[in-house]
């Protein structure tokens, strides 16, 4: 049976309705979506005072002892409350892990300042980093950080590494950069360090003094454990 004229012109249309796209076509949809300005809200640090975001980390939590697996972990959501309910903490933020200033400097300044910073009065040390809990667990064993093996822990004994891999807490912060035409990183964390007092902001430190998108330079003058430790000093 022939098909009419009618028919076949229904199924060459619907055809190409399934059709990928042209590669020009296509590249200018991904080029359009990565040079979409982020909203100002996402990039105006909060300032000592304010709550800190209400967000969901996804972290893995140890569910055995390592001798059950190369991999005893599991899920678990954890919320800002978890963290930082009725506790005075020092955290700092980085662009990535395995980077160079992170990992020579910015990490191991604050693993070596761990127990002088516990006894100034502050509770827990936090690194957090815009990389899921996966890439934050190996930087760590990379780094050498002892870990804590015990059923229910979120990783290594001394600082804690905080995985913010959807980028939620640090929008919340206003502490987002993208470093697309530099570096290639993506949206990540512009690097600061806080005391956070039950929730609350107590102080901060911004390299720079302000958020730089795409920048060049990646400042480390005011967000080093020494920095920090003379705070915690004065108070």
């Amino acid at each position: 049976m022939r098909l009419s004229l009618a028919c076949t012109a229904m199924l060459l249309s619907s055809a190409r309705a399934f059709a990928p796209l042209a590669p020009r076509a296509a590249s200018s949809r991904l080029l359009a979506t990565f040079t979409t300005p982020l909203p100002a809200a996402f990039s105006t640090p909060l300032a000592p005072g304010a709550k800190v975001p209400d967000v969901t980390f996804k972290t893995r939590v140890r569910t055995a002892a390592p001798s059950a697996g190369a991999n005893p972990f599991d899920w678990k959501d954890t919320s800002t409350a978890d963290w930082f309910e009725g506790k005075r903490v020092v955290l700092f933020s980085l662009p990535g892990a395995f980077t160079p200033t992170c990992s020579s400097t910015h990490l191991p300044g604050y693993e070596g300042g761990y127990a002088a910073m516990k006894a100034l009065g502050v509770d827990d040390v936090y690194c957090l980093s815009v990389n899921d809990a996966f890439v934050m667990r190996q930087w760590g064993l990379a780094q050498g950080l002892p870990e804590d093996e015990a059923v229910g822990s979120f990783g290594f004994q001394n600082v804690k590494l905080l995985p913010d891999g959807a980028c939620q807490f640090t929008r919340g912060m206003g502490m987002s950069c993208v470093w697309d035409s530099e570096r290639g990183f993506g949206e990540r964390s512009w690097r600061y360090s806080m005391v956070v007092d039950d929730g609350r902001i107590e102080k901060v430190f911004i390299e720079g003094g302000a958020i730089v998108q795409n920048s060049d330079p990646d400042p480390f003058e005011v967000t080093d454990a020494g920095t920090m430790m003379d705070y915690l000093k004065s108070k």
